[in-house]
């Protein structure tokens, strides 16, 4: 099976024409409304106003300064809160084409309502009159009208307007194959599908709503670097307003010298406080969601996209994660003294009311391997003995005789307690069976053991790479099943994980989860029951398969189209790039202040206290000026850096202390030279073109 993930095809964001939209939207947001929800450029936005002001006031007040200073000043703030939006707005651009790219595979149908899952008499209503627990009929050529469970039939069904992937699924009743979404087509056959939404909240609703970027919440982390941010700005905003009673002390003391001014003030305390992060702060964010969005997973949580950059342990589900999903019988084995066509027949008499995948398969695999003829039961006096997670077993009673089959130790427990005898050479089988890897089923008739049934899981392809990629970004696997412990073992060495736990229970399974967090581990798990739900809830990053139950996708804060369990390599390699990102560009933006303050400090005090033209360290032409080319280089490496904000620093599988040198030495020692370099080149250009 070929687990290449397809990509689908969203409008380039970057492409012709397609800036205008966030251009309009930068400067729609120049309002204190929206600019407030920022400190750090709300501080630029009121300086950009305050300078506006004094530029207007000094034409009529001709000593207060030059009013082509100022209004010079008052334009790059104002370009400076621009810029921050645009980077914002950019990003949300990328979300908002994929969001419209979806809202065109999203189309008006009818559905055919029924009354129950066995009458075929149905009435055309539209798909938005549908309501939560109807019923629908759907045949080849008709399109889903919502979200829903199977209840009854089988389909194949084409979901590429979701995933982006061209070959059909199989949707049927019974197991983890019985969601279906809106807006898919069904290509053969029939299903009666119970709606599992109200109208406008299908998935193709919320994945519409969640690529739209301007809907997305900050992160926790976010917030606290906001507040951070805002702490460093408010520090500074003290500092500068301590500075002009010191110029007018040194002046009137000294006698000699002029007073700082009000435009060069704010022009420092902008230049001072960590503006180029404050700016691009929101795009980092909307941007790592949109590269999950690109990698065909929905996150209904930012909180999720963080954490999986910091998870530790991976808790996988065997069926359908690690293996293809559906066990399918491959044998019969018969017992001692009982033939082996006695034994298909028994096993397709006890599974005729097994709707399972494995059920069926044992139905198969008597009619097609052993030629047992379709049993016809309208001769006989009969019930069913449903299957039950206590028991274990499931089964037919007919009148003179009582035919199960189940799990191993159940049935042999039965039988013991029934006085009854086992054949040893069935024992020997049950483990051969489960060392293989394959799953042994035990046909029992009236006490007495017939046989055993093997179910064989198929390992998903690449899947043993792809964990030993996990193992290297530090994330210990972890295989859950509620398969024996020799089964589980094969599997777990077959498939490459680190650690398995076998005969789980889902209460298991949630004990496990917190015992792993409560040790300080973030937990991720993949999952696509509905026997998964109660963990994803409990886990840190909770990623569903598409193909899984609506009860899975309901309780996890990531969607994977792909149905892929690998992917969570690309989702770990998202959450680190965001968390490297918006280190490496903090990191950035703190060390570049450095090189702003040797520009702006000696210039801005040098007619205060002359001496202080000494430390003019980059040999700037004035100091209007140094001013000036601070403030637009300060404006200019926000837009420069919104490439990277969108692209994300480059994801490595190195050592945290690796990481932070790297980071330190790139970023740190970047943000300290790249300001020397454009201030002073800034600043040769105002000379030449005679600005000032």
């Amino acid at each position: 099976m070929d687990i290449t993930v397809k990509r689908r095809s969203f409008k380039n964001p970057h492409s012709k024409g397609s800036l205008w939209d966030p251009f309009k939207l930068s400067i729609l947001r120049l309002s204190p409304h929206y600019q407030i929800h920022n400190p750090v450029m709300f501080v630029t936005y009121i300086g950009s106003l305050m300078t506006l002001f004094l530029g207007f006031y000094s034409i009529y007040m001709p000593n207060d300064g030059s009013p082509s200073f100022i209004f010079q000043v008052s334009l790059w703030l104002w370009f400076t809160v621009l810029f921050s939006n645009f980077s914002e707005a950019i990003a949300e651009r990328r979300g908002k084409a994929q969001a419209e790219s979806l809202r065109k595979a999203r189309q008006e149908v009818e559905a055919k309502k029924i009354k129950n899952p066995t009458d075929r008499n149905f009435i055309l209503i539209p798909a938005t009159q549908l309501r939560f627990n109807d019923l629908v009929y759907v045949e080849t050529g008709d399109t889903i009208p919502s979200d829903g469970q199977v209840i009854a039939g089988v389909a194949s069904v084409d979901e590429s307007t979701i995933t982006g992937e061209s070959a059909p699924v199989i949707r049927e009743t019974g197991g983890d194959r019985d969601a279906v979404t809106g807006n898919t087509l069904v290509l053969s056959d029939w299903m009666v599908i119970r709606i599992a939404c109200h109208p406008g909240e299908t998935f193709l609703d919320r994945m519409i709503s969640l690529v739209e970027g301007a809907k997305r919440q900050k992160t926790p982390n976010e917030i606290a670097l906001s507040i951070l941010l805002a702490g460093m700005s408010l520090i500074f905003l003290m500092v500068v307003m301590t500075l002009q009673p010191f110029s007018v002390f040194s002046v009137e003391k000294s006698g000699h010298g002029s007073i700082i001014s009000i435009t060069v003030l704010i022009a420092l305390l902008v230049c001072l406080i960590p503006t180029t992060i404050g700016g691009l702060l929101s795009a980092i964010g909307i941007a790592g969601m949109d590269r999950l969005i690109r990698n065909n997973v929905i996150a209904t949580s930012g909180r999720a996209v963080e954490a999986a950059g910091d998870v530790s342990a991976l808790l996988l589900d065997k069926t359908g994660t690690i293996t293809l999903g559906n066990r399918q019988a491959i044998a019969f084995y018969p017992a001692k003294g009982v033939n082996i066509q006695e034994l298909a027949e028994a096993a397709e008499l006890s599974s005729q009311a097994d709707e399972t995948p494995e059920g069926k398969s044992i139905v198969r695999l008597a009619h097609e391997k052993y030629s047992v003829k379709p049993t016809d039961l309208t001769n006989f006096e009969y019930h069913f003995i449903p299957f039950s997670a206590e028991t274990r077993m499931s089964g037919i009673k007919l009148k003179d005789r009582t035919i199960l089959k189940g799990a191993v130790d159940k049935i042999l427990n039965l039988i013991k307690s029934e006085k009854g005898t086992v054949d040893e050479n069935i024992v020997i089988k049950v483990e051969e069976i489960a060392r293989s890897g394959s799953t042994p089923l035990m046909i029992s008739n009236d006490g007495k053991v017939l046989g055993l049934v093997e179910l064989k899981d198929v390992i998903k392809p690449g899947i043993k790479e792809r964990l030993g990629a996990l193992r290297k970004m530090g994330i210990r696997s972890i295989m859950i099943t509620g398969d024996n412990k020799l089964t589980a073992a094969t599997i777990a060495n077959e498939a490459g994980v680190d650690d398995f736990f076998a005969e789980s229970t889902p209460e298991e399974k949630l004990k496990l989860i917190r015992k792993l967090q409560e040790n300080g581990q973030l937990v991720a798990m993949v999952g696509d029951g509905t026997n998964d739900a109660p963990a994803l809830a409990q886990t840190d990053v909770a990623v569903a398969m598409n193909s899984g139950t609506q009860a899975a996708k309901e309780a996890a804060n990531m969607v994977d189209l792909d149905s892929d369990p690998t992917k969570l390599i690309e989702i770990v390699i998202i959450g680190k790039q965001l968390l490297i990102t918006r280190g490496a560009l903090t990191t950035f933006s703190i060390t570049n202040d450095v090189a702003k303050y040797f520009a702006i400090i000696p210039a801005a005090f040098s007619s205060t206290v002359p001496g202080l033209a000494l430390f003019n360290v980059m040999g700037l032409q004035s100091p209007q000026s140094a001013v000036l080319s601070a403030v637009i280089f300060n404006a200019l490496i926000i837009i420069c850096l919104i490439p990277l904000a969108l692209k994300g620093v480059r994801y490595r599988p190195l050592s945290a202390d690796k990481l932070l040198l790297n980071n330190t030495l790139i970023y740190g020692l970047g943000g300290i030279i790249i300001p020397f370099v454009g201030i002073k080149m800034i600043d040769i250009l105002i000379s030449i073109t005679g600005l000032i």
